[in-house]
C-alpha cells in the first residue's frame, strides 16, 4: 500500500493508524487464539504500520496512531487492552525520537467514549446514558470530534506537538 501511494502520489505525507480489535473476557475465560488475534492487530499491526511510515514519510510529514479507547472501571474486562496502551505509548515516544532530523511528527490519540457503531453496539440505553454523563462535557464524543484532533496533529498548526498522547475525551481523567 505504501509503495502504491508513493508511486501514484510521489510520497506519503500523513499516516493515520486507527485499526484495532477488542476482546471482552475475564482472564480465566479468554481463548488464546482471540488474545493472539487482538495482539496481532493492536500490537504487531501498529508496529508494522509505524515501521512503514518511518520508511516512507516525507520530510514534514505526520504519523498518528490511535491508543485503545477509554473504558470506565465498571465496564467488562478487557485483558488485551493494557499491553496495547503500553505499545502505543512506547511506539509514539520511540518513533518520534528515531525520526529526529526529518521534521516528522509522531503522536497518538486516546479517544474517550465516542458515539460510533462499534462503541454503541451491545450497550443498553442505561449504559449509554451513564457513559454520556461520565465526561464533564456530559456528552459522547463524535467521530468528527476525533477527526478534528487528528487534522490538527497533522497540520502545520499542530506541527510543534510531537511524541505525545493527546487525550480527546471530553475531560475524563
Amino acid at each position: 500500500m505504501f509503495e502504491q501511494v508513493h508511486a501514484e502520489f510521489g510520497g506519503v505525507d500523513v499516516v493515520v493508524n486507527c485499526a484495532g480489535r477488542l476482546a471482552l473476557s475475564p482472564i480465566a475465560d479468554l481463548d488464546l487464539s482471540v488474545l493472539d488475534a487482538v495482539h496481532r492487530t493492536n500490537i504487531r499491526g501498529t508496529f508494522v504500520v509505524a515501521q512503514q511510515a518511518a520508511r516512507q514519510l516525507r520530510v514534514g510529514g505526520s504519523f498518528v496512531a490511535f491508543r485503545p479507547p477509554w473504558s470506565p472501571p465498571s465496564s467488562p474486562p478487557t485483558v488485551p487492552t493494557p499491553p496495547a496502551r503500553a505499545r502505543s505509548r512506547a511506539i509514539t515516544l520511540i518513533l518520534a525520537r528515531e525520526l529526529r532530523g526529518r521534521d516528522i511528527t509522531v503522536n497518538a490519540v486516546a479517544p474517550g467514549p465516542t458515539a460510533t457503531g462499534l462503541f454503541l453496539d451491545g450497550k443498553t440505553d442505561e449504559q449509554i446514558e451513564a457513559l454520556t454523563k461520565a465526561p464533564p462535557l456530559e456528552r459522547l464524543g463524535t467521530p468528527a470530534d476525533i477527526a478534528h484532533v487528528v487534522a490538527f496533529l497533522t497540520s502545520r498548526e499542530g506541527h510543534w506537538v510531537n511524541g505525545q498522547i493527546l487525550r480527546a475525551n471530553g475531560g475524563l481523567a
